[in-house]
């Protein structure tokens, strides 16, 4: 018998979805720390609170046993004789049912023994007593009025048995209502902060999956709304930047099929007889001139591929640019006067030093008086121009191109280094390359730590110039 099909493995890596554990959700967080804040705060608020609350029933007891001090004081009438009127009798009675024990001071001495001898002279001094005092060995309330004479009362009353418990007993609830107040004020904090959070996780999720429509709703706080409009403006560039590599792909795919399209013509003429042999010597020129392009095509693409890694092969050292833009008109005079297009040359005469690799700013003037040669008219000018950037000689040097063509308009300028983007714009409208040679010659300016700018030239058309550094402390030769 087949075994049966082992399960599908779990997703690894990143991708795979994690598991989301209690206690490490924002929620749960959130309310653990409001929890904890509560809770200090009862646990603060009951420290401050109780020995208030405490002293408070204390001071209460006592002012009540003073009141009735000055009661009994004035009530109590102390005869000779030592007889209590029957008002006093009364009023001793009372007091002993409130728990309060009476005593009449005379002669110096208590009528019963357990008070102090401090609060007996104190009296007999003629001067009160109130506060705590040890009344045969427990702390009292003792609370003294003298009479006239040395005589008096003392009111004395036990202090109450566990002050602290009976104030807990009292503030456990507004306590405990406070601490889940807390945690409810948490619970409702923390919704409502991971809500917005697990809409932009979903978003991001979706943007992952290749959906550029999804957008997250902006609300507040200010923190929020920040992370809505940068998933918002990811999203926004992320379709954009898609819709040029699409664009981009279309317009390589056309100018490579269209070499390929002309050798393989070319070579099934060949292969089916139908080119003689007198013309089988232009086909081939005709065949090498479209191989070649396809080669400076497929060169490109590699170049723009590898601008941005870390071994782009760069050798910069001093140059002078004077020198390699005499160079430069050797090669582009001859080619202009055979298409009729007059080319010239404005230096000053004087050495133009840059710090620079040679061979890639050569390939970037070629490839800028290539763009020039190909849609410049007949008698109209391509200058080739070298001149220092500034007055000292560390300001560098600038090369520039221009050319008396149609030119750029303003909005083409702002997009001129873009891949496929003058391409796709003037595509059939007049000649156009492969749409990545100014694409290249920005990244490998930028590459060399230089600046490359487009704008309108005085001879009419479109001007390139390039700004390039003089100490090799601003050259920037990896990524």
């Amino acid at each position: 018998m087949a075994e049966p099909p082992a399960p599908p493995a779990a997703p690894r890596g990143d991708t795979a979805p994690r598991r989301r554990r209690s206690l490490h959700t924002l929620t749960s967080r959130a309310v653990l720390v409001t929890c904890a804040v509560a809770l200090v705060s009862v646990l603060v608020t009951a420290l401050v609170a109780v020995p208030l609350a405490v002293r408070g029933v204390e001071r209460r007891d006592q002012e009540a046993l003073a009141a009735q001090a000055r009661l009994a004081a004035d009530v109590l009438k102390v005869r000779p004789s030592r007889q209590r009127d029957a008002a006093g009798d009364r009023l001793i009675r009372q007091l002993k049912d409130q728990q309060i024990e009476v005593y009449v001071v005379q002669g110096g001495l208590a009528d019963r023994p357990g008070l102090p001898r401090q609060v007996v002279n104190r009296i007999s001094a003629g001067r009160d007593v109130s506060g705590r005092r040890f009344v045969n060995g427990q702390r009292t309330l003792v609370e003294g009025r003298a009479l006239p004479g040395g005589e008096g009362v003392v009111l004395t009353r036990g202090t109450p048995q566990g002050p602290w418990r009976q104030v807990l007993r009292a503030l456990w609830l507004p306590l405990l209502a406070g601490l889940t107040a807390g945690a409810a004020a948490g619970l409702l904090l923390a919704r409502r902060l991971a809500r917005p959070i697990r809409h932009a996780a979903t978003a991001a999720a979706r943007l992952r999956a290749g959906d550029r429509a999804v957008r997250v709703p902006v609300e507040p706080p200010d923190e929020v709304a920040d992370l809505a409009y940068a998933l918002n403006g990811l999203a926004a560039a992320l379709a954009t930047s898609e819709g040029r590599q699409r664009e981009f792909l279309l317009s390589v795919s056309h100018e490579l099929r269209t070499p390929l399209t002309a050798i393989r013509g070319w070579a099934e003429a060949l292969a089916d007889g139908v080119i003689g042999a007198d013309e089988a010597t232009a086909t081939g020129r005709t065949m090498l001139a479209e191989a070649q392009h396809l080669d400076r095509l497929v060169a490109d693409l590699l170049a723009l591929a590898r601008l941005e890694a870390v071994d782009f092969p760069l050798e910069p050292v001093p140059v002078d640019l004077t020198r390699l833009a005499a160079d430069a008109e050797r090669t582009w005079s001859e080619r202009c006067a055979a298409v009729g297009v007059p080319f010239r040359l404005e230096t000053p005469g004087t050495a133009v030093p840059a710090y620079t690799d040679p061979g890639r700013i050569r390939q970037v003037v070629d490839g800028l008086l290539e763009n020039a040669l190909r849609v410049v008219p007949p008698g109209a000018p391509v200058v080739l121009a070298v001149r220092a950037a500034g007055p000292g000689p560390t300001a560098g040097g600038l090369v520039e191109v221009r050319d008396g063509g149609p030119g750029f308009t303003d909005d083409d300028l702002a997009v001129a280094f873009e891949r496929g983007a003058l391409h796709q714009r003037y595509r059939g409208v007049r000649k156009v390359g492969s749409g990545l040679g100014l694409a290249l010659a920005a990244g490998l300016v930028r590459r060399l730590g230089g600046e490359i700018v487009a704008g309108h030239a005085a001879e009419g058309g479109a001007a390139f110039t390039v700004r390039l550094p003089a100490s090799p402390y601003l050259t920037r030769t990896s990524a």
